[in-house]
């Protein structure tokens, strides 16, 4: 009688040793997610400041989340190093530092004391933060944003607290509701990445900085909320300042099918 032994179990420990081995990570991929690392640790600090009270700085944290996002994507250009993975973080650091950070920000500090009505308004707008990040991952469409950015939308209600505008329990909610509301919905608003030192018309972005300056000494610590009143009520108008602020051939050239 032949008897058959089954030779399958040392090819499935070698399978095995080869799954247990560690890929090594280039640098190129490490920095950028270090970059968005920043963002997710300035929503996380701008969180805990709010639950102390500290509304003034939790707001500013938002603020330089914005730098660490904006500055993760193009470090991951320059390094060629941008993955499926870091695209996912990006936006769960998104969410953390333009969604759950000033919906409770707003709530803390304005929308407490009426009650339920400010726990919906706050959760509705970090919901509605969480579907504009999942539609920009999935949908890409050239030219415009379609919606309200989600960074744009944290930092405008950011903004209220910068300025020391206070609307009002009931008032805020309806602010966070519009907000949330403009992120999820088709309105276009202008994309700045087209533009380049080479595709950049000089003198309108001139007069663009001039105006962002002057607002600033002016306006003071208000010039944001008021520069993203400006910006919401553009896309509204279906006014495009990516577009106006490209040179006029560069204009002609993205016209043409």
């Amino acid at each position: 009688m032949r008897i058959f032994r089954f030779k399958g179990f040392k090819g499935l420990k070698e399978k095995g040793r080869k799954a247990r081995r560690l890929t090594p990570i280039s640098f190129r991929r490490i920095v950028p997610n270090m970059v968005t690392s920043g963002n997710l640790l300035c929503g996380m600090f701008s969180l805990i400041l709010a639950v102390n009270g500290r509304f003034v700085p939790a707001a500013w944290m938002v603020f330089f989340a914005v730098i660490f996002d904006g500055l993760d994507g193009k470090v991951a250009r320059s390094l060629g190093g941008g993955s499926q993975f870091g695209l996912e973080f990006d936006s769960l650091a998104d969410l953390v530092s333009f969604g759950v950070a000033p919906g409770i920000m707003a709530y803390l500090s304005s929308m407490r004391d009426i009650g339920m009505l400010g726990a919906v308004a706050a959760c509705f707008f970090a919901l509605c933060v969480a579907l504009r990040l999942a539609r920009f991952n999935v949908v890409h469409v050239p030219g415009p944003f379609q919606g309200l950015p989600s960074p744009a939308g944290g930092l405008f209600v950011a903004s209220f607290t910068l300025a020391g505008v206070s609307l009002g329990g009931h008032l805020t909610a309806a602010v966070l509701a519009a907000t949330g509301l403009l992120m999820v919905s088709s309105v276009p608003y202008a994309n700045l990445k087209k533009l380049t030192k080479k595709s950049a018309d000089r003198r309108r972005c001139g007069l663009v900085g001039a105006m962002v300056t002057a607002s600033f000494a002016f306006l003071g610590s208000a010039a944001p909320l008021a520069l993203f009143i400006i910006y919401i009520a553009s896309g509204l108008l279906r006014f495009d300042w990516g577009e106006w602020m490209l040179a006029r051939e560069y204009q002609n050239a993205a016209e043409q099918p």
